[in-house]
């Protein structure tokens, strides 16, 4: 299920067992090499810590050693009995086509295919003359991590042993950075760390870990201590993928490899020579019969339906009180009123000494919401108790919300919401990882083939939610540009781009070249239609364009004014050149202070998420920032506002499944439409999160941010966001009965579905037999389960009404969530 990164050159010991049959095998032989083969793809590696993927590992390494192992063994030595004089031959032709396919620690697929051994390759179509080909085309990427084991490292004449074995796998594929805690010091001397991946943005605290250490008499220096970590972080680092189909795969290639070798003129075909031939492919599919069964489990784990979990929702108070002033009230006098204070506090949408009385105002009409705090953004998370009851303030609770914003692995989010969301979308709108090594959320130095995986994989499923009229964009360098486009044409096909859109960065003035080289200051987004260019809706006409030609400006007291709130002398606008207007009649100044780029003089926001500052050559600032202060690039809200200006209409829905600091969802928001955002690992709470609740209040307290003021946005919103289950925790809930698996005396363990017996996650079911009822409690398996939005993923219906008993969906179905049918969640727990 892995591969080894070719780029990372550290390999780990494979396990082994000293009291087991394979190691029996002289590993000299030709024997001994194919079963070597096999080890290292059914046990690989050693990998230490606590995940799923381990756990499964281990009950993988059971079944071969135990089972697969001894009765492949036996049926070999049978079907050898007629033909002694082909064993060496049948172990050498075992070994040269298995090994082909398989990393040290799993993965299925192109590993190792020398020139003439591609010649029979199926990569292309009867009707395609030119088709995209790389060697994981037929994978589920599912993320970058490493094969860290315990380690010992001597350095400077210190010892220091890294402890991984409670280390926590990463759940997707976020960068987390390693962090060291010093624990003792061993009787032999060494310095004992224990390892673990970052939460929250913890850092490993240099000082204090060699304040720790030189209390036990170890008087180690910071330079030396941070070569010990550098080199415990050479270990390998793995591409984890999933085999879609490996049984297909491995038999279709079996089938062409052995065509070549019949083709190739060698041998005399006697009757015993076919026999031969015929023995050692029963052999090779009966071993690639086992060896599916899986890669097929960890597909059907992969893609079965995931639980909702940890969800609220985000309303602004006028979106309650029109509904019902009381209520507001009511949220005011809660007794956790005082968290959301804090939080509005936090975001910096109240002062310090806000006080929740003055919300309400009464006049001789009755009792309304101030104007200043009319969309102050109310989190249910706060107020769990009311939840439901503020959710039946609204008649049509799914029709009612602005947007969906998820935290999940997008491949997990895109196939959950799928049947929900099917031919929905307007348009999506992504700004993946460009394969730079440094972009700064997602791991993301890719070899080709593994980047147009991830791609691929996720590229499917949003087309599939786009409605036939909509468009795709997708927002590329020139790390990755040449492969998008190629994906592209696969995925929508050639005859259906719209647009190769070139959007200009940075301060350089021009296309001209610099000294000492040339100028690379563009990205391009590629455009598709995503069914036909003829139906794809583009509405140019009516759209407002944010560039026009530029105007320039009479130097006067207006521009004097503007000009004194930046600090700048009057003398300095003698020329006219350097002052202009746009065509919304914002004055603008260039070459001021020796810089080349444009600054608007009006309205130059005072707050931290800005929009991108552009010139009449549409040139922009490099640097945005999001309003907790992260620095971002590539994609300032003018740009969205273009691309969701021409491509969508009012509600249409607009999906980003590579939210990053969430500028789609608040650019689309803003405009009325409605949004899905899709980020995982801190980075959905510290920025997508922290900058829609900013997005809903608006510009009542806060000066006017992006292009608030060019759509008059003055705010109000209603979303919910929530978690989704895991691919990793899927694994590490599943439970694997070990035991009596290779029981059955009529079938042999390569033939027998070996999960079969398993509980997976049966364990939230009670059978109660004498009364033939089957109860459902899926509070065993994850607290804080989202029952009505998990069915509503499950089922494709949008949810219209919410109470404490039941979840009714816009067709009218109502289903008793007190008292779920088993059978209704059974593909969530059983797969």
């Amino acid at each position: 299920m892995a591969r080894q990164t070719e780029n990372h050159q550290t390999k780990q010991p494979r396990t082994t067992s000293s009291s087991t049959a394979v190691e029996r095998v002289s590993s000299s032989s030709k024997e001994g090499r194919f079963y070597a083969a096999l080890t290292d793809v059914f046990v690989g590696a050693t990998v230490e810590g606590q995940s799923g993927y381990i756990n499964l590992m281990k009950i993988k390494s059971t079944y071969y050693q135990e089972g697969v192992f001894p009765a492949l063994q036996k049926d070999i030595e049978q079907a050898l009995k007629p033909f002694p004089d082909f064993r060496e031959e049948l172990f050498d032709k075992l070994y040269a086509f298995f090994h082909r396919y398989f990393s040290e620690s799993g993965s299925i697929y192109f590993r190792y295919t020398p020139l003439h051994q591609r010649v029979y390759e199926k990569v292309y179509t009867d009707d395609r003359d030119v088709m995209l080909f790389y060697k994981t085309h037929m994978l589920y990427y599912v993320k970058t991590d490493r094969l860290f084991q315990s380690m010992e490292v001597e350095l400077d004449g210190f010892r220091f042993f890294f402890d991984v074995s409670t280390l926590q796998g990463k759940k997707a594929n976020e960068k987390r950075e390693i962090v060291y805690t010093f624990k003792h010091k061993r009787q032999d001397g060494a310095l004992v760390f224990e390892v673990a991946y970052s939460e929250r943005g913890r850092k490993t605290k240099s000082d204090d870990v060699l304040r720790d250490a030189k209390k036990t008499g170890a008087q180690v220096g910071e330079e030396t201590l941070q070569g010990a970590f550098r080199v415990f972080e050479r270990q390998s680092e793995v591409d984890y993928f999933i085999n879609k189909d490996a049984k297909a795969f491995l038999e279709e290639q079996f089938n062409l490899w052995l065509y070549q070798y019949v083709f190739s003129g060698e041998g005399n075909w006697t009757e015993e020579r076919v026999k031969q031939l015929q023995l050692l492919k029963d052999i090779a599919f009966k071993t690639i019969a086992f060896i599916s069964q899986f890669e097929d489990e960890l597909v059907k784990i992969w893609n079965k339906p995931k639980f909702v979990l940890r969800s609220n929702y985000v309303v602004t108070l006028d979106r309650i009180a029109e509904r019902d002033i009381g209520f507001v009230k009511r949220l005011l006098e809660h007794e956790n009123v005082s968290s959301q204070i804090a939080e509005w506090r936090q975001l910096g949408i109240v002062e310090e000494d806000f006080n929740q009385l003055a919300v309400i105002q009464k006049d001789i009409t009755g009792e309304h919401l101030r104007d200043e705090y009319r969309h102050l953004p109310i989190d249910t998370k706060y107020f769990k108790a009311l939840e439901l009851q503020l959710l039946g303030l609204f008649e049509n609770l799914d029709a009612a919300l602005d947007g969906w914003l998820i935290k999940s692995d997008n491949y997990q989010a895109l196939n959950a919401i799928l049947r929900k969301f099917e031919g929905r979308v307007q348009a999506v709108y992504i700004d993946p990882p460009f394969n730079t090594g440094d972009d700064f959320l997602y791991s993301d130095r890719f070899q080709d083939s593994t980047w147009l995986t991830i791609m691929q994989n996720r590229l499917d499923l949003a087309k599939s939610m786009l409605d036939r009229t909509g468009t795709i964009f997708v927002h590329l360098d020139w790390n990755a540009n040449y492969l998008g486009r190629c994906l592209l044409d696969e995925a929508f096909g050639k005859d259906n781009i719209l647009n190769e859109i070139v959007w200009r960065i940075g301060w350089v003035s021009g296309y001209k070249t610099q000294v000492e080289g040339f100028v690379r200051n563009h990205d391009t987004l590629l455009s598709y239609a995503a069914a036909d260019t003829r139906a794809s809706y583009f509405d140019k006409g009516s759209a407002k364009i944010p560039y026009k030609s530029f105007q320039e400006a009479t130097i006067g007291t207006e521009i004097n004014a503007i000009l004194q709130k930046w600090g700048i002398p009057a003398r300095d606008v003698r020329h006219k050149k350097i002052v202009f207007k746009d065509y919304t009649g914002k004055v603008y100044k260039t070459g001021l202070e020796g810089k080349e780029g444009a600054y608007p003089l009006e309205d130059t926001w005072n707050c931290n998420d800005y929009e991108e500052l552009h010139s009449n050559k549409i040139k922009r600032n490099a640097k945005e920032y999001t309003p907790n202060g992260s620095a971002i690039t590539q994609k300032p809200e003018q740009l969205l506002l273009r691309i969701i200006a021409l491509t969508t209409r009012k509600t249409d829905i607009v999906l980003d499944y590579f939210l990053g600091s969430a500028t789609s969802a608040a650019v689309a928001h803003k405009l009325g439409r409605r949004w899905i955002g899709v980020e995982m690992a801190g980075y959905f709470d510290t920025d997508a999160l922290y900058r829609m609740k900013h997005v809903l209040m608006g510009r009542s307290r806060r000066e006017p941010c992006g292009i608030s003021n060019q759509v008059d946005w003055q705010g109000g919103g209603f979303f919910k966001y929530y978690e989704l289950e895991q691919y990793e925790d899927v694994l590490r809930r599943a439970k694997y009965e070990e035991a009596d698996l290779f029981d059955n005396p009529y079938q042999d363990p390569c033939s027998q579905y070996v999960f079969l017996r398993d509980l997976k996650m049966l364990d939230a079911l009670e059978v109660h037999a004498e009364r033939q009822v089957v109860k459902v409690d899926l509070s065993k398996l994850y607290d804080d389960i989202d029952v009505p939005e998990t069915l509503s993923n499950l089922k494709g219906k949008w949810i219209k009404r919410i109470t404490p008993d039941s979840v009714e969906f816009e067709d009218g179905e109502k289903v008793d969530i007190r008292n779920l049918d088993w059978k209704l969640v059974k593909p969530l727990i059983w797969w």
